[in-house]
């Protein structure tokens, strides 16, 4: 029966190892993946920056999901060149074909001088908190620990601004930024989830934040009971990752568009309507702007608010729970957003689809250098209706 020993000096024959400064040069081209293959407790104390983590025991089950391309360059180390042989084998046999392994690991590279960070780390608390994200092979602690960084901002503590904080929220988003200048009112309670009748009178960020708080203590909650315009938009935008959008009037949304755009801050947009819901993704100068799927304004008279047609309660729900899961996407850099698509919904019909947005080479807004974009008020040109609220 075959020793330890011998099987590891069998996959030794098979594996390419490289030296400390030969990894590091490899990890220098486009697309290579430094893969550490230690324990959760190895890895916390330091590893090489942007690495990807999979315990060796779990090499086989999540590889696929974390490393999807079998042609990727792939260094694999671990603390002293042993488990790194053996997974460089394991990688082969799974189809892996530019695979190796560091000699020496990671405390030989530590040892020459090398770069190496120390990664961030859940405390017992959030790893049982996140336990379901983190056995999902395209978040793991690394994305865990990426949404716990990120920061995004919800304009509108309304119908879908409430579902989207709540699910933002429980999801371990760190920073949540919220723009709304209203007052609860019972009227609201009917789809906005984030208020109750306890909290009728009160400002909606506050309550917002009473109700993210309350579900997530690890959430930074910034309220910003302020009406969004040309004066302050860039001022609230800069250092988010993120735009979640839940206005419902066009000049408000044309403003967002152009900050956005000026700013390289992606935009998860959601409108409803009655019994009908749309979401899609403006990643700025990648796909098409929100100007280039509504170029010019409707007359208000054909533009009713919800507060005029009226909406389903619970349409809201969907839409905003669409743009989170849209908004963790983009976060996270997993899956397709809705770049360049249009998600429409229809809650009579029962039915999705999906529409493709073209980007519009002669679009007023990102077909001009973002040096270019003057950030201004479009009141005048959108014409709203007066009693038209400034959110959903």
């Amino acid at each position: 029966m075959p020793t330890f020993r011998d099987l590891l000096n069998s996959a030794r024959a098979r594996v390419s190892e490289v030296a400390p400064d030969e990894a590091a040069d490899m990890l220098k081209s486009d697309g290579a993946v430094a893969l550490d293959v230690r324990e959760a407790d190895e890895f916390e104390q330091g590893a090489l920056k942007g690495a990807v983590h999979i315990p060796r025991g779990f090499l086989e089950i999540q590889v696929a999901g974390r490393i999807p391309e079998p042609k990727t360059p792939v260094v694999v180390y671990c603390a002293g060149g042993t488990r790194s042989v053996l997974a460089a084998d394991t990688l082969a046999q799974l189809g892996y074909s530019n695979v190796v392994s560091v000699i020496g690991g990671f405390n030989r590279w530590k040892d020459e001088g090398l770069p190496w960070e120390t990664p961030g780390v859940l405390s017992p608390e959030q790893r049982n908190r996140y336990q379901r994200h983190l056995l999902l092979p395209e978040v793991g602690v690394e994305g865990q620990i990426r949404l716990l960084r990120s920061k995004v901002l919800l304009l509108g503590a309304g119908g879908l601004g409430s579902p989207a904080a709540l699910y933002l929220a429980a999801a371990g988003v760190g920073t949540l930024g919220v723009v709304d200048m209203d007052v609860v009112d019972a009227s609201n309670l009917q789809r906005q989830i984030l208020h109750n009748l306890e909290r009728v009178g009160e400002r909606k960020v506050d309550s917002a934040k009473k109700a993210i708080t309350s579900l997530n203590p690890d959430v930074n909650v910034v309220a910003y009971d302020v009406r969004l315009g040309a004066g302050n938009v860039m001022d609230i935008f800069a250092g988010y990752d993120l735009i979640v959008d839940g206005t419902d009037n066009f000049p408000t949304r044309y403003l967002v568009n152009d900050a956005s755009l000026k700013l390289d801050i992606p935009v998860v947009h959601g409108s409803i309507f009655r019994f009908e819901g749309q979401v899609s993704v403006y990643m700025p100068h990648q796909g098409p702007c929100y100007r280039c799927q509504v170029p010019e304004p409707p007359p208000a008279d054909l533009a009713p608010s919800c507060a005029e047609a009226g909406v389903l309660g619970v349409l809201p729900g969907i839409i905003g729970s669409v743009q989170a899961v849209e908004a963790i996407k983009v976060l996270l850099g997993i899956g397709e957003p809705l770049v360049g698509r249009l998600l429409a919904y229809d809650a009579l019909e029962g039915t999705f689809r999906t529409f493709r947005l073209n980007r519009d080479p002669e679009c007023p807004a990102c077909s001009v250098p973002k040096e270019q974009l003057v950030i201004a008020e479009y009141d005048q040109l959108c014409m709203p209706h007066p009693r038209q609220p400034p959110t959903s």
